[in-house]
């Protein structure tokens, strides 16, 4: 039996049943307090499984995992949400690839928590926009997978509560990397360990403020590739208003949506961000501090050919050192990145009389741009070595 009222009414009236001989009639009456406790047990699941509104709308790149296989069939990440609400009773799931329709304030009034896996500008400049912010301002969650990055990039209101905006992946879907988790003890992570390894593209992101999360696991640079010489952080949750902000940038490969272990983070992040469950979500800045001063070493050690660990303590004790080897790191990823960044002409949109000049040119260029990563590179061992 449903129950959708808030309210069951029960009305105990006494029945005598006829019992065969010789045992003496028994009385509904004693079962009354048993259905009246199942009843309200039924009634009080069902009140607090929590609704939410699952967001999958592409405005940009279009993602495989949600990527609806014809328009009356659920996509991956739609047909996993569904099963993890109705395996954990937690939640119940509606969903939409139009956000012009269903994110307005009438509607999200239904809802306690919004999901995104989106890409592009999803609504018009603003009531629909501040709608969202508010939803979660006044007390709501709101869970995030990967490309909830990749959203409302022309909207500063969204890139400051999601805190960053996808500035690239030199870390591609095809890898597998290593992670650290800055809180292994956090209800959100714990099912991860200290330190993992996980195939998925992983961004890099402008418009990222270290002071308003708390970042809850980042790219291990020193046993990843390539090597950066700055913190990317993976996961984090933060307090906006009243509500709740849980993000990972998982999600890229269908891999990831069908292992039983994100299934466990996603399930702990949708508890956190409705309230199910507490966790500490205080912004740690000191901490992110620290892991961007390790891949500052992991990308200072590659290019020395050196082994980072060496210099890993180095880097907690002495400031003015680490500070000389930021600096130097970053003179040298600008150079490695000016290299990078030299194409030759397409012959296909170059005219034919014009391309072997242009050719020509690219490869002084990239001959230029190379000498100058050479020193910058030189640079870097000095202050390493320092």
């Amino acid at each position: 039996m449903g129950l959708t009222g808030k309210f069951v009414r029960l009305v105990c009236v006494e029945f005598v049943l006829p019992m065969p001989s010789p045992h003496p009639p028994m009385k509904l009456s004693r079962l009354v307090p048993f259905a009246a406790a199942l009843l309200l047990a039924i009634a009080s699941a069902e009140a607090a499984a929590k609704r939410i509104l699952v967001i999958t709308q592409s405005k940009g790149f279009r993602h495989g995992p949600v990527t609806r296989p014809a328009p009356d069939q659920l996509c991956l990440v739609e047909q996993q949400m569904k099963e993890l609400g109705e395996k954990s009773g937690i939640f119940t799931t509606d969903f939409s690839q139009d956000a012009i329709a269903v994110l307005t304030k009438e509607n999200l009034a239904k809802y306690d928590a919004l999901f995104f896996y989106t890409t592009g500008s999803l609504l018009p400049a603003g009531d629909p926009r501040e709608a969202l912010l508010d939803f979660v301002k006044q007390g709501k969650g709101f869970i995030g997978t990967h490309s909830a990055t990749d959203t409302f990039k022309d909207f500063k209101g969204y890139t400051s509560f999601i805190n960053g905006s996808f500035n690239g992946h030199p870390w591609g879907s095809g890898g597998t990397y290593g992670f650290v988790s800055h809180e292994p003890k956090h209800p959100v992570v714990a099912m991860l360990g200290s330190e993992f390894q996980w195939k998925d593209e992983i961004y890099q992101y402008s418009d990222y403020d270290p002071k308003s999360v708390r970042v809850l696991y980042s790219l291990d640079m020193v046993k990843s590739s390539p090597k950066r010489p700055y913190l990317v952080p993976v996961c984090w949750v933060r307090e906006f208003g009243a509500g709740r902000l849980f993000y990972t940038n998982l999600g890229h490969n269908d891999a990831t949506w069908k292992d039983a272990k994100f299934h466990e983070h996603l399930l702990a992040g949708i508890k956190w961000a409705t309230k199910l469950i507490d966790g500490p979500a205080t912004p740690n800045p000191d901490v992110q501090q620290a892991e961007h001063n390790r891949s500052v070493v992991a990308f200072a050690a590659s290019i020395a050919g050196k082994d980072a660990n060496a210099y890993l303590a180095k880097a907690k004790s002495n400031a003015a050192w680490i500070a000389d080897v930021t600096a130097a790191a970053n003179a040298a990823s600008k150079a490695q990145d000016a290299v990078g960044n030299i194409r030759d002409p397409d012959a296909k949109k170059t005219k034919p009389e014009e391309l072997d000049a242009q050719k020509a040119a690219a490869k002084a260029k990239r001959a230029e741009m190379q000498t100058k990563f050479e020193e910058a590179k030189k640079q870097l061992v000095v202050a390493l070595e320092k």
